[in-house]
């Protein structure tokens, strides 16, 4: 399989910071019952006048500027979000349009939930494998506006979440080994969101079905993967799981009997940002210099759908 090398990553973070203090003011709960519950002290929430294009474009355009390169450059941009601005244009072609991306370069969106990111990334490569594109590099975006489709009177879904998005951008590389395993499971039942036409757009989501779903999956995914690439967790630097709540992390650090500290964790800062959690993380990581050439990165995920992915990366 190709190599993937993640030149470089961003960011975007609504201004917004709302504690669980201030939540606790709109919805009947406290900044213990979250804390306990999920690690998640403090969300960032879009505000009026702010869109998911944006929020991606600048995330992209930073992630860019860190590699050196012009949207001139960009040869393909996937979007991983379920919270677009419009069902059409897709937020990838908005993207495209902000950043004025080559016309040559297509531009789409990937709906995997909260394994987006995974999935686009695979998608990229695959498309770079092809040599089809008139450009080596990809972007790949995770972004979401999950505020848009929370009920703030649900307590048990409110406090979950937050906005943000994350970016890189990519290229092949022989130097950069690479394994990815994707995974679905039609079950819509315990976690989803209503679409256009729907009466009800808000997300719904049964939390115990979700943990067992999690903490199953996960370890399952991790070790899965690890054999499938002739790798033991030992070798792994970095494990960043999808940041939905401390205590699945915890969880599944329990059940692989792995050190807490090789997993990565941020969920305290932003809540659960969905497909922009993975990158949100890894760019946070480059930032705080966690990330060093030569280290592997093993990033995994689950969503709705129900989706989950796991993917090895060489820094």
């Amino acid at each position: 399989m190709d190599g993937l090398n993640i030149l470089a990553t961003g960011r975007k973070i609504p201004a917004r910071c709302v504690t669980n203090d201030e939540l606790s003011r709109m919805v009947d709960t406290s900044d213990e019952w979250i804390t306990t519950r999920t690690g998640i002290r403090q969300r960032y929430l879009s505000g009026e006048g702010e869109t998911n294009a944006a929020q991606a474009a600048t995330a992209a355009a930073l992630a860019l500027e860190r590699a050196g390169l012009t949207a001139k450059d960009v040869g393909l941009c996937v979007v991983a979000t379920f919270t677009p601005d419009h069902s059409t244009p897709s937020l990838a072609c908005e993207v495209h349009g902000l950043l004025g991306l080559p016309e040559s370069a297509p531009a789409f969106d990937v709906n995997a939930a909260c394994t987006g990111f995974l999935t686009a990334l695979e998608i990229a490569r695959c498309f770079l494998a092809a040599g089809r594109l008139d450009s080596p590099y990809a972007l790949v975006i995770g972004s979401e506006f999950v505020s848009r489709v929370v009920d703030f009177h649900d307590r048990s879904t409110c406090v979950l979440f937050g906005d943000g998005a994350g970016a890189a951008v990519v290229r092949l590389s022989e130097n950069h080994p690479y394994a990815c395993r994707l995974g679905a499971r039609g079950d819509a039942e315990i976690l989803h969101a209503g679409g256009l036409g729907s009466q009800d757009q808000t997300l719904h989501m049964q939390g115990k079905a979700v943990f067992r779903f999690a903490t199953e999956i996960v370890p399952k995914s991790i070790t899965g993967l690890l054999e499938e690439a002739g790798k033991t967790l030992d070798a792994v630097d970095h494990v960043v799981c999808h940041q939905a709540n401390g205590r699945i992390i915890d969880h599944v650090v329990k059940k692989l009997g792995a050190p807490p500290e090789k997993f990565y964790k941020n969920i305290q800062r932003y809540a659960n940002t969905s497909s922009a959690s993975i990158p949100i993380a890894l760019d946070e990581m480059r930032e705080l210099g966690l990330l060093q050439p030569g280290q592997t990165v093993l990033c995994v995920g689950f969503g709705a759908g129900l989706t989950w992915g796991a993917t090895l990366l060489t820094i």
